[in-house]
C-alpha cells in the first residue's frame, strides 16, 4: 500500500513581514506539513531563519513543522529548533562532522529525524543511516536558491530509493524538495 502524498509548502517563499498570516494561508489551502528551510551562509551561500523565527510562528498551526537544516554544523542547532517546535529535523548527509551523532541527538529530543541528499550525491551515501531516520529528502535543485528548474534526474533517483527501501522493508517517508 502506498503512503498518501503530503503537501509541505516551504515558508521560504513566504512574505517574512507577514509570516504568521502566510502560515495560516497555507494551512487553509490544505497543507499537511509546514516546511522551514534553514540556511547558514556556509553550507549554502544564503542565510534564512533561526529558531526564534520558527518559535514565533509555532502558535499559528498544529501542523507538523519540518525543519530542513542546510547547515555545515547542525549539531549546535538541534536543541534550539526542537525547543522552538520542530516536529521533524532533517540534516544533510554532506555535513561536516558526525552524522550518526547528530541523528541520535535528534531522536533523543523525540523529534523525527530526516536525512537529505544534494542532487549529485548518490543514494548509497544515506544507506548507513536508514535504520535511524524517518524521512529521506531528495533535493531536486541545488540547495540554497529558490526559483531553480526541477532536475528530472530526481525522478529516477526517487524510484531507485523507493526500490531500495522496499527491498530492505524500511518504512521511511520520501520527500522531494525543490
Amino acid at each position: 500500500m502506498r503512503t498518501p502524498i503530503k503537501i509541505a509548502p516551504s515558508m521560504l517563499a513566504a512574505d517574512f513581514s507577514r509570516l504568521g498570516e502566510e502560515v495560516c494561508k497555507v494551512v487553509e489551502a490544505g497543507a499537511d506539513i509546514i516546511h522551514l528551510d534553514v540556511m547558514d551562509g556556509h553550507f549554502v551561500p544564503n542565510l534564512t531563519m533561526g529558531p526564534q523565527l520558527v518559535k514565533s510562528i509555532r502558535n499559528y498551526t498544529d501542523l507538523p513543522f519540518d525543519v530542513h537544516l542546510m547547515l555545515t554544523h547542525p549539531q549546535a542547532f538541534i536543541d534550539p529548533f526542537a525547543d522552538a517546535g520542530a516536529d521533524i529535523i532533517t540534516i544533510h548527509v554532506e555535513i561536516e562532522g558526525p552524522i550518526q551523532t547528530v541523528l541520535d541527538q535528534i531522536k533523543k529530543r523525540g523529534v523525527k529525524a530526516g536525512i537529505a541528499l544534494r542532487p549529485r550525491t548518490p543514494i548509497s551515501a544515506v544507506e548507513p543511516y536508514l535504520a535511524d531516520v524517518d524521512i529521506v529528502l531528495l533535493m531536486s535543485v541545488e540547495p540554497g536558491f529558490g526559483g531553480q528548474s526541477f532536475m528530472m534526474s530526481t525522478l529516477e533517483k526517487l524510484d531507485d530509493l523507493r526500490k531500495l527501501l522496499c527491498a530492505q522493508n524500511r518504512d521511511i517517508e520520501l520527500e522531494v524538495d525543490g
